[in-house]
């Protein structure tokens, strides 16, 4: 199993981040390792030597099927589930890495960063480009987005990243995650919603 994500693909959350808002030239795209997957509702243990960690809340897409070089017009049939997942982000570590000019490895793919909800059939929601998903801490509403806005569309990540990489059955794509991040800390009970739909649940420790 491989975990693709991609950077700076909603133009609010790059303006805040990046200080630019305008669509990358191509899409950024980093990978976790598989001991950063996260799920069932096991706790996130907050890491105490990377500074802070956020929380980036993001659509994810399961790969259904082995595909290289896949057009842009047939990407649709590679993905049959989506979800609600969290990219944890050391953010400090982050900030120090791109002055630097270093790779995103250590501040993204550490232990338990790729954190992943319950599956739902694309058969059951919205069309992928039109859906809402939002992140509640503690009760409250932190981080909201649809995937109408993002700058380049699921089907646009996929047929890219099988340029370079052949896509398997069981491959996971974060997609990018709005404006909105924001720190966690000990105690926080975070949930993620699909729709009205609640598909995430977890603390962190």
């Amino acid at each position: 199993m491989k975990i693709f994500a991609v950077g700076m693909n909603y133009a609010l959350h790059n303006l805040t981040l990046h200080e630019q808002a305008e669509r990358p030239e191509t899409p950024v795209i980093f990978t976790k390792c598989d001991t950063a997957l996260l799920k069932d509702g096991k706790p996130f243990f907050i890491p105490d030597h990377l500074g802070s960690i956020e929380y980036e809340t993001e659509l994810v897409v399961r790969i259904c099927k082995l595909g290289k070089t896949i057009p842009v017009r047939f990407a649709h049939r590679y993905y049959d589930a989506v979800t609600v997942g969290i990219d944890f982000t050391a953010r400090d570590l982050q900030k120090k890495l791109r002055e630097a000019g270093q790779p995103w490895d250590l501040c993204k793919g550490f232990d338990g960063s790729a954190v992943l909800g319950a599956w739902v059939s694309t058969d059951k929601t919205k069309p992928v480009q039109q859906l809402r998903f939002r992140l509640d801490v503690n009760g409250k509403p932190v981080q909201e987005g649809y995937s109408g806005n993002m700058l380049y569309t699921v089907d646009e990540i996929i047929a890219y990243i099988s340029r370079y990489f052949t896509l398997r059955t069981g491959d996971l794509l974060f997609t990018g995650c709005p404006s909105g991040c924001g720190p966690v800390r000990i105690d926080d009970h975070l949930e993620g919603y699909l729709e009205d739909k609640k598909v995430l649940a977890f603390n962190c420790k």
